[in-house]
Parts: structure tokens; sequence; C-alpha cells
């Protein structure tokens, strides 16, 4: 007997999410923990070398004020890399039609594959938050801002992947988007320094920069300090992944660089 899918087909769903999932977890120690050890290595390196020179920022210590960003830092990075990676590796390898025959539509696949990329970005701020707690005081002043931020900033650059995937023909496009896009905006988003020490001009730009707002709520959960409004931050995240979910699924549709 055939089976009965109707509107939404949640095992096909809940199968790519699977994959997805089981896919960066097979590999564990470099998708989850390397990302860790990195971040944790930069901020030893800050904590040494400027925690003392540098004086309180927002109201608390340096690395109090650091911290956040390298978490979130590290959500982006990861959560872009999963999606990214997945569908270059797929079209490149040629099984890309294995998801693409199954009975999923474009809003299914963009949903399996997007929150695939945000457990894994997700999953990276934990381990990494968790990790910095045994060697600093990380204080929540708003868990509600830490969850939201987290899990939007990692759903934005999760489809943010899955739009580069698909675009992407070889891992050099990838690295290109992350060496010239990814890395850029994240670092320049006021991960290591409040924006409210730069000139005006340059204020204006950072706020025009999506990404600073990610950094900005997600460190207002944990310092309560926060460089812009709280209100256009969170106004910002969901247009940007209303925007992004739109593209996605625009682009699954269409089969644009995924069919003959």
């Amino acid at each position: 007997m055939p089976r009965f899918i109707g509107v939404v087909n949640w095992r096909g769903v809940w199968t790519l999410y699977l994959k997805e999932v089981r896919r960066f977890l097979k590999v564990f120690t470099q998708t989850v923990a390397a990302p860790m050890v990195t971040t944790l290595l930069f901020l030893a390196i800050f904590a040494l070398a400027l925690g003392r020179a540098m004086e309180a920022l927002g109201g608390v210590p340096f690395v109090e004020f650091l911290a956040p960003g390298l978490i979130m830092m590290a959500i982006i990075q990861n959560a872009f890399a999963n999606t990214s990676s997945s569908l270059v590796v797929s079209k490149i390898s040629g099984n890309i039609v294995d998801v693409l025959m199954p009975p999923l539509s474009p809003g299914e696949l963009t949903f399996g594959y997007a929150f695939g990329g945000l457990s894994r970005g997700v999953l990276v701020g934990v381990t990494t938050g968790l990790g910095m707690w045994i060697f600093i005081p990380v204080h929540v002043h708003d868990a509600a801002f830490i969850l939201f931020h987290a899990v939007m900033a990692s759903l934005a650059l999760s489809l943010l992947g899955v739009i580069a995937g698909i675009w992407a023909e070889k891992f050099d496009h990838i690295a290109g988007v992350t060496n010239f896009v990814i890395m850029p905006f994240s670092f320049l988003s006021g991960t290591f320094y409040s924006i409210e020490r730069l000139p005006e001009f340059w204020q204006t730009v950072a706020h025009l920069n999506p990404f600073f707002y990610m950094i900005d709520g997600f460190r207002y959960g944990f310092i309560g300090h926060a460089d812009s409004a709280l209100g256009a931050g969170v106004a910002v995240m969901i247009g940007i992944n209303i925007a992004l979910w739109t593209a996605c699924h625009l682009m699954f549709h269409t089969g644009y660089r995924l069919k003959p």
C-alpha cells in the first residue's frame, strides 16, 4: 500500500534533519570539539595579552565582555559551514539527487537543511560556553535574549550556508564566501570591542552590519549592556531570517544550480 504523506512530509523532513545532524556528529571532534578549542584559544590570548591592560567594557571586565562575542562567532561560523559544506559535497559527489528525488517540497528541504545547521551552531555555542565557564565567571542576565539570538543567528547563517552551497560549484567558492564575507562581517561586528568607542562614521557602518545585532543582543543576555536598541536588533534578526528563508525556498523551487 502506498504511504499517505499529507500536507507535510513529516517523515521526510525528520529523515533529512537526522541525516544532517548525524553527518556532523559522526566527526564530533572536528565539527564541535575543534571550534570550542579554537575559541578558547582566542579567549586565552586576549585574556593573557590584554586582559589586565584593557579597562572594563559595559561595566564588566574585558574577558567577560569578550566571551559572549567569541561564543556567537563560533555559532555563526559553524552554522554556515554545516549547510554549505553538506550541499557542496552532495553536488560534487553526485548524490544530491538522493535529496531532490524524494517527495520533499522546497519548504521541507529548506527546513531540513536549515535546522540541521542550526543544531550544530547551537551545540557549538553550548559546548564553547561551558568550556569558558570553567575558566571565567559567566553570568546570565536574560536567558531569553541568549536563547533567541543564539537560535536566530544560527538559523540565519544556516540559511545563508544553504544559499552559498546551492550557488557554489566547488569548495573554492565556499572558501571565498567564508573568507571575504563571513569572517570580515563577524570580526567587524563588535566581537572584540564596543562600537561606542568607534568614531561616529564607523558606528554607523557597524549598525549596517547584521552580524552586529546578533552579537549585541546575545551579549546583552549575559552582561546586561547593549550598544544598540534591543527592539531594533530583534526586528533585524527576524527580518533577515524571513528574507533568507524566502531566498532558499525559491532556489529549491526553481532548482537553481541543482537541476540540469
